[in-house]
């Protein structure tokens, strides 16, 4: 390995494991069938964060084999970066490391709101090995780490391929709140400067996308980058299945998009947004 992370961001990860009770899982034993990965990082990652749920209980109890899995995460990572940068990625590396417990924490909410947000689900390890969404936002929000420390092209590596796992597609750069829930989850697609609030709630086949595209000045062929051009979600926001929610737009806090709804303007706070006129139905006897 090319890179040896010395931080203790083990140690830090360690005592949130024993600050871990019911519903979250607290036996070390469990055991699973093995589930593949095509990459490692990810794979090491999702260990780091629910290790009893992923065959990985004996990282909460051996801190030395804790040290070695997170030194060998961090050399993964550290060479991930290294061909997009000219700069050491050492900084990048260890302050996404650092930040683990904290994100850590994060994602636990994210399982308590997928656990009250859906009438189906039955316990916090359910959620945790099965749920799509909840796969798609561990590595999302880690992803993020990278993204905001100045590694864009290694974080977008990372949420593609929770794309192919969980057919979400959330950039490395949407800034997501707290409590966050996708249900089924299906062709979500969430874009690059899309802020969401705390308690948000998004179902199968939403898009929070941009209307429309800039061009750069002088050049025909190339869209400007670097621009607000998707939607703000407020806190307790519900967003049915099928909806559009597209452009640099405003959805207040409280507000409840309707299934296939088709929003390009602000939505004020405490209020609801459905189509009014459903199509009718029309049935024949088949000859």
């Amino acid at each position: 390995m090319s890179y040896t992370y010395t931080g203790d961001a083990h140690l830090a990860l360690s005592a949130s494991y024993r600050e871990d009770d019911d519903p979250f899982p607290t036996d070390t034993s469990l055991n699973f069938p093995r589930r593949d990965h095509l990459r490692d990082d990810v794979h090491l990652f999702t260990r780091l964060i629910f290790p009893r749920c992923w065959n990985a209980g004996s990282l909460v109890e051996n801190d030395a084999a804790l040290r070695e899995e997170v030194r060998e995460l961090a050399a993964l990572c550290y060479d991930g970066i290294a061909p997009y940068s000219d700069e050491d990625p050492s900084i990048v590396v260890e302050s996404v490391f650092d930040r683990l417990p904290e994100i850590r924490a994060t994602l636990k909410k994210d399982v308590e709101a997928a656990y009250k947000g859906d009438p189906a689900a039955r316990s916090y390890i359910e959620i945790i090995r099965s749920y799509p969404g909840l796969q798609a936002i561990v590595v999302q929000r880690i992803a993020h780490a990278f993204y905001e420390m100045g590694a864009p092209e290694y974080a977008r590596e990372l949420t593609e391929y929770a794309k192919m796992e969980s057919g979400i597609d959330i950039h490395p750069g949407a800034d997501i709140g707290d409590y966050f829930f996708i249900d089924h989850g299906t062709g979500v697609v969430i874009g690059e400067t899309v802020t969401i609030g705390d308690w948000a709630r998004i179902y199968q086949d939403v898009t929070l996308g941009a209307l429309h595209f800039e061009e750069e000045e002088d050049d025909e062929h190339t869209l400007k980058k670097g621009y607000k051009r998707h939607p703000d979600i407020g806190d307790s926001v519900v967003i049915g299945a099928g909806s559009k929610v597209l452009g640099a737009v405003t959805i207040g806090d409280h507000v409840s998009i309707g299934a296939n709804s088709w929003v390009t303007e602000d939505v004020p706070s405490h209020t609801s947004v459905y189509i009014s006129d459903h199509p009718t139905h029309e049935r024949k006897p088949k000859k």
